[in-house]
C-alpha cells in the first residue's frame, strides 16, 4: 500500500508515518532524510545535492525525484511506503505517480493531517530545542504557516480531483490519530 502524507510543520506527520509504516510493514521515505543520508555518504546524488544547498538553494526536484526513485526499487518497498511530506508540489506529484506506475503501483490515498494554526504555533513553541532558532517566535512561525497553506492547495486540489484525499484531523494522542490514518487508508 502506497500512501502520502501531508500536513503543516508540527503537525505530526513524520511521527505518523513511521505508525502508519509499522502497522502496514510498509517502509517510510522522507525526502529530508534521504538528502541527509546521500549527502553524509558522499554518495554521487549527495554531492551533487551538497552544491545547492551549501549555496542556501533549493535541491532541484530532479535529484530529490532520483533519490526517491531509488527508494522505491529496494525490496523493502514492495510491500508499500509511505511518504512524508513529499511531494510537495504537483508536478512532483505527477512524477512519482509516473514512477509507481511504470512499477505497476498507484498511490492509494493521500492522508493530509488537520491542525489548527493556533495548535501548531503551541506545538512549535513548546517544542524543546537544542539551539536558537529564528524560526521559533511566534511571528515566524505564523509566516511558514501562511507559506505553507499557499503553497500546498494546489497539490490538495490536485488530489482531491484524482478522489485519493483522506483529511484527518492530527490532534489526540499519537494513538487516536494514528487509528484514524488507518481507517482513512484502509489498511
Amino acid at each position: 500500500m502506497n500512501v502520502i502524507l501531508l500536513g503543516p510543520p508540527g503537525s505530526g506527520k513524520t511521527t505518523q508515518a513511521q505508525l502508519l509504516a509499522n502497522r502496514l510493514g510498509a517502509c517510510t521515505i522522507a525526502t529530508g532524510d534521504l538528502l541527509g543520508d546521500a549527502v553524509q555518504n558522499d554518495t554521487e546524488l549527495g554531492r551533487e545535492a551538497r552544491q545547492y544547498m551549501d549555496r542556501g538553494e533549493m535541491v532541484p526536484d530532479k535529484i530529490i525525484l532520483s533519490l526517491v526513485g531509488e527508494q522505491l526499487a529496494v525490496p523493502e518497498a514492495a510491500k508499500g511506503v509511505i511518504l512524508d511530506g513529499f511531494p510537495r508540489t504537483v508536478r512532483q506529484a505527477q512524477d512519482v505517480n509516473r514512477m509507481l506506475a511504470a512499477q505497476g503501483k498507484r498511490i492509494k490515498a493521500v492522508v493530509l493531517l488537520d491542525v489548527s494554526e493556533e495548535e501548531l504555533a503551541r506545538r512549535r513553541l513548546a517544542k524543546p530545542s537544542t539551539e536558537e532558532r529564528s524560526d521559533e517566535d511566534p511571528a515566524a512561525i505564523q509566516r511558514r504557516l501562511a507559506a505553507y497553506r499557499s503553497s500546498n492547495a494546489p497539490l490538495v486540489g490536485h488530489y482531491r480531483e484524482l478522489g485519493v484525499l483522506k483529511i484527518v484531523s492530527g490532534t489526540g494522542t499519537l494513538e487516536q490519530v494514528a487509528d484514524e490514518i488507518k481507517r482513512a487508508v484502509g489498511g
